[in-house]
């Protein structure tokens, strides 16, 4: 794949030359994209490919090892914390699992990013935001309920309401449907499109779920070994020539893979049991 040249004034988040090492280990390769503003952007790969790294990279929390990453034509990557703060206001961020605060309740929950950004004197007015983000998601109503009480799909819709307490323009969502049963998923599915559209929101979605990426993505970006080796709508990735894009969209086992597994040599005489270790 020919690498494209962008310009920070390009999309709402730019990335040049986007490198990333740990010591030795290379996880982003040179990547240089733009995300458009309004749409949402589906990020897909393996474990390990460097997706959620990549994703970290555009709010900051990671810093680039070589490159450059642009917020609205405005270069993040080398400002400090004091300056990156309110630019983070703009970005709303659904973590993997939620990652609620278990001894908060709903409601503290929700109103967590506003405390930490504003000082807070109309309580009346927090209560009605409050409302109206749950309300949002299918939650108005849970307000002092604490994430126990919660299904695990409810949890991930607090944390969406949460992820848009401060009116973002960006939403990151990782890996959004992870450990839901399908219909659950479907919902978080549905409420990634209701908030694109009611919010006008630009999207960022890491995730390993093809049928999520296929319904909320208008456009697919697949990574391997830190590179981008396909871009483009669904149609595109779903009939993309490249093998290795193939095998993941359709969760195949590579040859190499099969070839380790069905290796002999691996029967052992002496089977232990947990008594052998007592």
């Amino acid at each position: 794949m020919a690498r494209k040249t962008v310009q920070p004034e390009d999309g709402v988040l730019v990335v040049q030359n986007l490198t990333k090492r740990y010591n030795s280990l290379l996880v982003l390769d040179n990547i240089s994209l733009a995300i458009t503003e309004g749409k949402t952007t589906v990020i897909i790969g393996p474990s390990g490919c460097g997706k959620t790294v990549f994703m970290k990279h555009l709010i900051a929390l990671e810093r680039p090892s070589e490159g450059s990453v642009y917020f609205k034509g405005q270069q993040i990557d080398d400002l400090d914390e004091r300056r990156l703060a309110p630019i983070r206001t703009k970005y709303g961020f659904c973590f993997q699992m939620g990652a609620l605060f278990d001894s908060l309740t709903v409601y503290e929950n929700v109103t967590f990013p506003v405390r930490q950004h504003y000082k807070i004197t109309d309580y009346k007015t927090l209560d009605e935001l409050v409302k109206q983000k749950l309300a949002l998601v299918g939650m108005d109503g849970f307000q002092n309920y604490h994430p126990a009480s919660l299904s695990g799909g409810q949890k991930k819709r607090v944390a969406l309401a949460r992820a848009i307490a401060l009116n973002p323009e960006i939403i990151l969502y990782d890996e959004p449907t992870t450990g839901l049963d399908p219909i659950t998923s479907d919902i978080i599915n549905e409420l990634i499109l209701k908030l694109q559209k009611e919010l006008a929101v630009t999207s960022i979605v890491v995730t390993h779920d093809m049928r999520s990426a296929y319904k909320v993505g208008d456009r697919i970006i697949m990574l391997h070994k830190g590179r981008v080796i396909a871009d483009g709508d669904a149609d595109y990735i779903r009939n993309h020539p490249n093998d290795i894009v193939q095998q993941f969209i359709h969760g195949r086992v590579g040859e190499a893979e099969l070839a380790a597994l069905r290796l002999g040599g691996t029967r052992f005489e002496t089977q232990f049991t947990p008594e052998d270790f007592e």
